[in-house]
C-alpha cells in the first residue's frame, strides 16, 4: 500500500512457517507438569467484587501467600460472580482473611 514490503522491513515470520516464533513451543523441549499430591484437597470459593486482571493477580496473590495453600486461580466474571479454586488444606476463614485483605469478599452461598 505505500511502497514497503512489511513482512520484510520489519522482520516478521515468514508466512510459511506454522505457528508464531514467540508463542509457539520449542518442539524439542522436553515440558513437565508440577506434581500435584492426591491428599491435596481442591476447594471453589465464589467471589464479589472482581472487574479486571488486576483484581485477579492481587487476589491471586493474597490467597497464595496464605501457608496452606498450594496454588489459587481465580475465573474472572466482570461485574458477577467470580470463582476461586484453591489447592491445599486452607481452612475457609483463612481463605477469607486473605481475600477481605485483598479488598474483596466471598459470596454467601
Amino acid at each position: 500500500m505505500c511502497g514497503t514490503n512489511i513482512r520484510n522491513d520489519l522482520n516478521l515470520t515468514p508466512a510459511t512457517d506454522t505457528g508464531c516464533k514467540c508463542c509457539s513451543p520449542d518442539p524439542t523441549a522436553v515440558v513437565s507438569a508440577p506434581a500435584v499430591t492426591v491428599e491435596a484437597a481442591r476447594t471453589r470459593y465464589a467471589l464479589e467484587g472482581l472487574t479486571c486482571r488486576h483484581c485477579v493477580e492481587t487476589l491471586e496473590a493474597a490467597v497464595s501467600a496464605v501457608p496452606e495453600v498450594d496454588s489459587a486461580i481465580v475465573e474472572l466474571v466482570a461485574g458477577g460472580i467470580s470463582t476461586l479454586s484453591g489447592i491445599g488444606g486452607a481452612s475457609r476463614e483463612s481463605v477469607r482473611a486473605a481475600v477481605e485483605s485483598a479488598g474483596y469478599s466471598l459470596t454467601r452461598s
